[in-house]
């Protein structure tokens, strides 16, 4: 028998980098040739309207010839076929396999579908991932997942394929509806619940403000840098998720079946509170949360002006939902609660009971404290 190994290092930047289009401004080509080269780009529809013509004389100007493909956006666009149709645009503009890096410019859904291209075309070519949401800023454009939906499910086809670079220039959030940046501080709730008490303290005090300023002032700044920093923490010793005991699934368990159900109306960010609603209640229960904790959760969320909609809680199908979870986790439901703010237990006991009390209690809560919730 003969053994085979070998080791691949896995690193790349999460870069600052302002005026992206700016002339002046190397950053988008500051991987891979520049001379007689070319890019292969994907703009989400949104960002195109806003900024086709600096992005095209962004490439004119560095004389890189770019063959930009725009891609709607939207969870229900995360799909076979329109990954087949990346990659159809890509095969006929053929780029060197390993210093013409492609461009991904645009939200979550857009990062994750670009980000797989790139790692199964032609066996897997380099990438640059530009996040232009809060919610692709803070989260989905950190890591190295990508994927589609399959088959009824959420991200069933995919790979773990690093980018190059992440590029982050938040005048992007300058151009989100309000409820875009809701839905990404979502994620940012998330972190600070599970992980971070001064990130919680700080969305306490400055969040509201932050959000009515898209983020452009000097509050946002630190609570942008601290959910990346914290994110990066979280991932960067377990990138392959070879340990399925995972802080950051917090509010990633019954999420999953309500984004499916409810695809075509739901925030990924608002499917990702609403679990986190109810494991905040389970943990209350457990007593793994105080009074006076669960209340400054859930003042939080009100103080942010995000609205739960509680009426598509379907126990049944948020227990359908742990089920395939814990498939997806090895046979063990892995689920993590708040243990106090900031810190958290993962438990595997979780039964339909508890889900059932925890949304009868998060109904009877909102109806009663409105002002609340």
């Amino acid at each position: 028998m003969r053994r085979v190994t070998y080791q691949h290092t896995i690193e790349y930047e999460v870069v600052n980098a302002p005026n992206l289009f700016h002339p002046q401004n190397e950053a988008l080509l500051s991987v891979g040739r520049i001379e007689n080269g070319r890019r292969f780009v994907v703009v989400d529809f949104n960002v195109e309207k806003h900024y086709s013509s600096e992005i095209r004389n962004y490439f004119s100007d560095h004389e890189v010839e770019a063959k930009i493909v725009t891609f709607p956006g939207g969870e229900e666009n995360k799909t076979v076929e329109n990954y087949l149709s990346i990659v159809r645009e890509l095969d006929s503009f053929l780029i060197h396999r390993r210093d013409e890096p492609i461009i991904a410019i645009g939200g979550g859904v857009l990062t994750d579908v670009v980000g797989f291209v790139a790692g199964s075309y032609r066996r897997g070519v380099p990438h640059i991932k530009v996040p232009t949401t809060l919610i692709g800023y803070v989260d989905a454009s950190i890591g190295v997942k990508t994927g589609v939906n399959f088959n009824g499910n959420k991200n069933r086809l995919g790979a773990f394929a690093a980018p190059q670079k992440v590029l982050l220039d938040k005048s992007f959030l300058k151009t989100l509806p309000k409820r875009h940046l809701l839905n990404g501080i979502c994620e940012i709730i998330k972190l600070a619940i599970i992980k971070d008490a001064g990130l919680f303290c700080l969305l306490e005090t400055h969040g509201a403000k932050s959000v009515d300023a898209q983020f452009q002032n000097e509050e946002g700044d630190t609570i942008l840098d601290r959910a990346i920093c914290g994110m990066m923490e979280e991932l960067q010793p377990n990138l392959f998720e070879e340990d399925l005991a995972r802080k950051v699934d917090f509010g990633h368990t019954f999420s999953y079946g309500l984004e499916i159900r409810h695809e075509a109306h739901l925030f990924h960010g608002e499917a990702v509170l609403l679990d986190i609603a109810i494991s905040t209640l389970i943990a209350r229960m457990r007593d793994l949360l105080s009074l006076e904790e669960t209340g400054r959760i859930f003042h939080l969320i009100a103080e942010l002006g995000i609205m739960l909609d509680t009426t598509i809680l379907d126990p049944c199908l948020l227990w359908q939902s742990l089920e395939e979870r814990a498939f997806h986790r090895n046979g063990l439901q892995r689920v993590p609660l708040p243990h106090g703010i900031g810190k958290c237990v993962f438990v595997n006991d979780l039964n339909v009971y508890e889900i059932e009390a925890a949304v009868k209690l998060l109904e009877d809560w909102t109806a009663v404290n409105h002002d609340i919730i």
